[in-house]
């Protein structure tokens, strides 16, 4: 066989059992709540794995690696920046998310809990927000299988539409049926497989370059401020990068997975799993890229022609080809996750955010579920057309997203949570004008001097706060809720004895 029929049998292999976790899911879903929220039934481990793969996409296997090859370790503070973000997220939202979500009339939805938490009989809320998630979402899933169609192209081959269609084909495929806990289960398997080629790649290369110090005595002889945090870098330009971790609170795909989880008290057990995982899989990615520096200065006949594929071009130069294939594999995991996740927020939005308040009010829990997979399919049909011109701005459009979340729903989660006196109009005013500022920002010339998740976070929060006070009006049923979410997220609270995964 020849090398790339072993790496094609892994990919299969893979594939395969992403189908297969989406068909048990798929007998495990019965209703809406099980479709979006997996029956609020997650382990904490579960929910750490799936909230950690659904964030990190390719840019943890190749942008990370590329960049840290390129400029050196100053690029590194993306990722103590969204480390540290992820870590406040779990500790200070995680807990009283899953608590004042159920409170407050079972909100399965970000935008529903907007709603539910701030007694919005306007659903202006629940309308406006649901609208963000979907219009940017469409556009992050489009992105992902640009991703995917690039992958397959450059590892096999094979036509970018070719790729494409077979990464949005078997992605679609387990998110249509298995719903959230499809979503969440093959992100789980898809997150360890991560883990486990980001710890393989750096110790099998590191052997290849000699070890500890002929590795750093290899980076050092082709430029010595590799090595370091700050060199190369700006004041700030490294808080442009630390501010990516403002984002977490904001992004529905991850802080959906604290409203999934069995209590409020599992945020405690899920923070130290997702975290530990973030920081080994960062490590990794760090390392990788430093040791590629160190052996491709050592084997001068190799070239590495794209510096994202330094990862990629590692494995299949040290590994079996089969193994080689499995790395390949994680690749394909980060993009498929995140894409599958992000399905099932547009989804949701779809039917629980806007269906619901235009259609019929009394339809079957079948019915629901039923909506919900053609909301997945529409949206991944538009996602599908839109990445058919490789040449939009899609892939520019990411960060922006990241940003445009952030920034738009970040402030209001917070303030929401920790908060009593924010408003309706003050929530609006937040989200409008966080993604405003990140618009105007992201497209002038400022957005080369500091990330516009900054002025965004910033002037949303700003906003939130001034135009709550405003219109703040007291009302002892959102005290209630407040106060009784804060004791639970507290408590020693039991879960309803149900199925957890």
């Amino acid at each position: 066989m020849t090398d790339q029929s072993f790496q094609l049998m892994a990919i299969i292999l893979y594939l395969a059992g992403m189908v297969a976790i989406g068909w048990f899911a798929f007998r495990q879903t019965k209703d809406l709540d099980d479709f979006m929220l997996a029956g609020r039934g997650l382990k904490p481990g579960t929910a750490a794995l799936s909230a950690g793969a659904s964030d990190m996409s390719g840019w943890l296997l190749l942008g990370l690696p590329g960049a840290i090859y390129v400029s050196g370790l100053v690029e590194a503070w993306i990722a103590i920046g969204l480390t540290i973000g992820a870590w406040l997220n779990w500790k200070f939202v995680a807990p009283r998310l899953r608590s004042y979500t159920q409170i407050s009339n079972n909100s399965i939805t970000i935008p529903s809990f907007f709603e539910n938490r701030l007694k919005d009989s306007s659903r202006l809320l629940r309308v406006v927000s649901g609208l963000i998630i979907l219009v940017f979402f469409t556009f992050y899933v489009s992105s992902g299988m640009v991703a995917g169609g690039v992958f397959f192209e450059e590892s096999f081959g094979s036509t970018f539409l070719v790729g494409m269609l077979i990464v949005a084909g078997v992605t679609l495929l387990y998110t249509l049926f298995g719903g959230f806990l499809g979503a969440t289960l093959t992100d789980v398997a898809q997150g360890i497989l991560m883990l486990v080629a980001l710890i393989a790649v750096p110790l099998v290369a590191l052997n290849a370059t000699g070890g500890v110090t002929a590795t750093l005595d290899s980076i050092r002889e082709v430029d010595p401020n590799l090595l370091s945090l700050t060199a190369g870098g700006t004041v700030l330009g490294i808080i442009s990068a630390a501010a990516w971790g403002l984002g977490y609170v904001g992004q529905p795909h991850i802080i959906v997975r604290f409203m999934a989880l069995r209590t409020p008290q599992d945020a405690k057990a899920g923070r130290r799993i997702g975290i530990g995982w973030m920081i080994i899989t960062a490590l990794g990615a760090v390392a990788t890229a430093l040791i590629g520096i160190a052996y491709f200065q050592q084997n001068p006949e190799l070239t590495l022609g794209n510096p994202e594929t330094v990862f990629l071009l590692l494995s299949q130069t040290l590994f079996h080809p089969f193994i080689a294939g499995l790395v390949l594999a994680a690749v394909l995991a980060a993009i498929m996750s995140t894409i599958s996740s992000q399905l099932i927020v547009c989804s949701s939005a779809l039917v629980e955010d806007l269906y619901k308040i235009v259609g019929k009010k009394d339809a079957s829990p079948k019915q629901m579920v039923m909506l919900g997979r053609l909301g997945v399919l529409l949206v991944a049909l538009v996602a599908g057309l839109i990445a058919l011109n490789r040449d939009s701005t899609i892939l520019e459009l990411v960060g922006f997203a990241w940003a445009g979340f952030g920034a738009a729903f970040g402030p209001v989660v917070l303030l929401s949570l920790y908060w009593k006196k924010l408003s309706t109009w003050g929530t609006l005013a937040s989200m409008i004008t966080g993604a405003v500022v990140v618009f105007i920002w992201g497209n002038s010339p400022l957005s080369a001097t500091l990330y516009e998740i900054v002025p965004g976070f910033a002037a949303s929060l700003l906003v939130a706060v001034v135009v709550s006070l405003a219109t703040y009006k007291p009302s002892a049923e959102i005290d209630a809720e407040f106060d009784a979410a804060v004791e639970q997220s507290h408590a020693n609270y039991k879960a309803p004895q149900k199925a957890s995964v």
